[in-house]
């Protein structure tokens, strides 16, 4: 962060690790991967905000429970990155906060569980508040039997302070896919951004950052599983008043759903992550974001998404 003048912020959905093996399980070479992409970043971000992060599971453990067995996945990604940045001789280290969203349970065993993360640097930023022990739920449940399998959905908050002494409100989220179960889900030919549940629950992340930053500037991120030009980005930017990144520094189209692949599945590119900031945040540039699949990028291959990396000021 040049003199506290602006933040740089990552924004990533890592796959719980374990994009190497389709997602089935974590692998200490995921971790690695992540860690040498992040820690090669100049200047080094302000703030890490990440999306499918486990605690303790049986997918989040199978692979290296022996050799680490106390170890969440957070603190085992955070070893790798301490590693990679000693490596390079940089003094910054990352503290960071896990949010808790859902556990898949069979008897007393954890099949899998899902949460949020932020790392921050505490060179650069200070941390004021943050709602880990009570994450808020912004799951939007079906009237019906699925109610009590629908998986949770969390709004993960971050108030801090810059080098600058300039505050504001972070929040992270990953809302839920279009539901199948909605009779307009058949209707629609596109899909991502176009539900019901998904509106519910992205204004329900957007009435919690409103209420919970009063007049202070806030920035929502993270994995929407919507695209531009969909309901669910409409309903941030023209009712929430809020500016996405990419449309601000001209990479995108808004108008054009397709036109930044942030996420991959086979040949399928979608673009389904975004930055949005409020009246109060000036973008400034999103260097090193790259479109999915692009093979130049640092973090190519590292997972079934890309992060958006952007710095902005106040």
């Amino acid at each position: 962060m040049a003199g506290g003048a602006s933040v740089r912020l990552v924004s990533y959905n890592v796959r719980y690790f374990g994009h190497g093996l389709k997602g089935l399980a974590s692998t200490a070479k995921s971790k690695r991967g992540i860690a040498q992409a992040l820690a090669a970043l100049d200047p080094l971000p302000d703030v890490v905000a990440l999306q499918e992060v486990e605690t303790k599971s049986l997918r989040a453990h199978a692979l290296h429970a022996k050799a680490h067995p106390r170890e969440t996945q957070l603190e085992a990604f955070l070893r790798h990155l301490d590693a990679e940045l000693a490596a390079k001789g940089s003094a910054v280290r990352y503290r960071a906060h896990y949010y808790p969203a859902h556990a898949y349970r069979l008897g007393p065993l954890t099949l899998y569980t899902t949460g949020l993360a932020f790392l921050v640097n505490g060179h650069s930023v200070d941390v004021l508040k943050d709602n880990v022990d009570a994450p808020h739920d912004v799951t939007a449940r079906p009237e019906s039997r699925l109610k009590v399998i629908k998986q949770t959905r969390i709004a993960a908050h971050l108030h801090v302070e810059t080098a600058a002494g300039k505050k504001l409100h972070l929040f992270n989220t990953h809302l839920s896919l279009p539901s199948p179960w909605a009779k307009e889900f058949w209707r629609e030919t596109q899909k991502m951004g176009h539900g019901q549940n998904q509106l519910t629950e992205a204004k329900r992340v957007l009435d919690y950052a409103q209420h919970v930053s009063q007049q202070e500037p806030y920035l929502i991120f993270g994995d929407f599983n919507s695209a531009p030009a969909t309901p669910v980005y409409r309903l941030l930017t023209e009712a929430g008043r809020l500016h996405g990144a990419q449309e601000v520094l001209r990479l995108i189209d808004p108008k054009v759903p397709d036109s930044f692949a942030t996420a991959g599945f086979l040949k399928l590119r979608m673009h389904l992550d975004h930055v949005f900031g409020s009246k109060q945040v000036a973008f400034v540039d999103m260097q090193d974001t790259h479109t999915f699949g692009e093979a130049t990028g640092r973090f190519h291959g590292l997972s079934d998404h890309v992060p958006l990396v952007t710095r902005f000021g106040l």
